[in-house]
């Protein structure tokens, strides 16, 4: 069983002159295709470079471009003079210049020869692939692509909307049926000849012409004709990212190449040394009669595009900050903002602090300053309590104070006299857990001593910065956990809701609460309620406080939150 290797060549020429002189001295013949683009002395100098080898020879030169049929047209070339100089081929097989071979050419023919009729080349009907990145599906069949895409981007796309509005649909020549897969193949003698005496040639040679990429389509369709048996598959190991371009191989790559069993890896990277000085070294070992199988690597590789795209969940970069909905999760972890507790009690945080063991802050978003816990100035990270500073991107203050104190909860309080802009990042964020008192705030103003003109337009000013903020909470975008109480329901029995909240934020504390905060003193408060309505403002974010001193009527039946998702 022989095989030998058609190259497209067009950077890297010494690199690609190693890998060649590596297979020529193998008895494996080597037709090389050399760009145009390259220069003429860069030619010359290659030519020579290999001039001692007998088995390698160099075809018609093409000037080849992404995405059009010259690419093709450098691959029949290669192609056909392979078959007519070394007629004892039985394969051929389809490679770059920064290819390199990962297994011996002795395991290769091993593997080709207990399947002689078999053609490895990735092809899938063109209908059915949903892989393809560009935009561009059956649609480069269909359409005709005269001009280059990288190089005249203006004028392929001014043709490409003119041939839609026009309604234009080329035919597809009878007898084929589009296919799309990986250019880089491995087929046998009787499938090329083939192809290559096909009597419809020329019609399909005008017809792919025009065809977008047609490297992975022309040889990916006709094989389907004249082919034996299909391994719809590559033996070369090629993989993209999310944009579509092909990733490229680096020196600590060489366990990972090796772990693949694949025969050939593209794209390697020229600098590259300790891969070309493994892989072009004298054969070692026993003979390794494994199947390629480049899927043992496919989770690694799924990893890195998920990190190049998404990132880690609350860690934002600067390749996806800028744009919405390219993280991977507002925050990167749970955290609890708490709204009416503090009003309402008098030590919420110290208690909560001791019975959680979480980091409680204060108003964190306070207008005259963050209030971090313990008064301390700074927080993890260089967090600095400014206003201004936090105000300038309130977001990036919250991501970045959960992000820098990972494994620690983090608490905080939250009220209509904060800054509001940060309500919609938090009602949005599912790890917010957001738990609110509605009306709780007028409790300051109750025990205050200032004019009660002042304090009427001071309640009505936090009851629509309260309710707007309600809204946002019970919106059907909200992704938090949201439970609300009115303050007449929470103070009717507060065991049960803060027994609640703490078996979320600790589930592992103590069963049973055996210590609760100190609440504020409550006396007189329905009657201010009523004094504020008799003022023309009426509170009904509180609940139903009746106007004496007693407490609110117990229910029958206790009512309980309601969660917003």
């Amino acid at each position: 069983m022989s095989v030998g290797f058609v190259m497209l060549v067009h950077t890297a020429l010494d690199r690609a002159a190693a890998v060649a002189r590596h297979w020529a001295r193998q008895d494996c013949p080597v037709v090389i295709h050399v760009d145009r683009q390259v220069s003429r002395a860069e030619a010359r100098a290659f030519t020579a470079a290999l001039s001692d080898l007998d088995n390698i020879r160099f075809c018609r030169r093409r000037h080849c471009e992404w995405g059009t049929w010259s690419i093709v047209a450098a691959t029949l070339s290669g192609t056909e003079m392979a078959l007519a100089e070394f007629p004892e081929l039985s394969h051929v097989f389809l490679v770059s210049g920064s290819c390199l071979p990962l297994r011996p050419v002795s395991e290769l023919r091993a593997y080709l020869a207990e399947r002689p009729r078999t053609d490895f080349i990735e092809s899938v009907i063109a209908d059915e692939v949903d892989w393809t990145v560009g935009g561009l599906g059956r649609e480069r069949f269909s359409l005709r692509f005269p001009f280059a895409w990288k190089r005249q981007r203006r004028l392929f796309d001014g043709y490409v909307r003119l041939q839609r509005r026009l309604g234009v649909r080329r035919r597809v020549p009878k007898g084929i049926e589009p296919h799309l897969g990986s250019q880089w193949w491995c087929l046998t003698r009787q499938t090329l000849s083939a192809i290559l005496a096909d009597p419809q040639r020329e019609d399909y040679t005008r017809y792919f012409r025009r065809v977008w990429i047609p490297d992975e389509s022309y040889f990916q369709t006709l094989v389907r004709k004249y082919a034996t048996r299909i391994e719809s598959r590559s033996l070369t190991l090629s993989k993209f990212d999310f944009q579509g371009k092909p990733h490229i191989f680096y020196d600590d790559h060489l366990q990972l190449l090796r772990r693949s069993d694949c025969f050939v890896a593209r794209k390697v990277w020229p600098q590259a040394n300790r891969l070309y000085d493994a892989f072009l070294g004298t054969e070692a070992g026993g003979p390794n009669r494994a199947e390629p199988n480049p899927a043992r690597i496919d989770r690694l590789f799924s990893k890195a595009v998920e990190r190049r795209t998404r990132g880690r969940a609350g860690l934002y970069m600067q390749s996806r900050f800028p744009r919405e909905g390219w993280e991977n999760g507002r925050t990167s972890a749970p955290y609890s903002v708490f709204e009416g507790f503090s009003d309402l009690f008098e030590d919420f945080e110290d208690w909560l602090g001791r019975t959680v063991g979480a980091r409680v802050h204060g108003h964190l978003f306070h207008p005259d300053r963050a209030e971090i816990a313990g008064g301390e100035p700074v927080c993890n990270g260089g967090l600095s309590d400014s206003a201004s500073l936090r105000d300038y991107n309130a977001r990036a203050f919250l991501t970045n104070l959960v992000w820098n104190t990972r494994g620690e909860r983090q608490c905080f309080q939250f009220g209509p006299g904060d800054r509001q802009e940060i309500s919609w990042f938090m009602a949005t964020d599912p790890n917010a857990q957001i738990s609110v008192i509605t009306g709780a705030w007028a409790v300051p103003l109750f025990h205050s001593r200032r004019g009660f003109v002042d304090l009427r337009k001071r309640a009505a000013q936090l009851q629509r910065t309260e309710s707007h903020h309600l809204e946002i909470l019970r919106s059907p975008h909200t992704r938090a956990r949201v439970r609300i109480w009115t303050m007449a329901d929470f103070v009717q029995n507060p065991m049960e809701p803060l027994q609640i909240l703490i078996d979320e934020i600790a589930p592992r504390a103590q069963p049973r609460l055996t210590e609760v905060p100190r609440m504020a003193d409550l006396t007189g408060f329905g009657q201010f309620l009523q004094t504020l309505k008799n003022q023309g403002m009426k509170p009904y974010l509180m609940g139903d406080f009746p106007a004496g001193d007693e407490m609110p009527a117990a229910h029958p039946r206790p009512r309980r939150p309601y969660l917003v998702q």
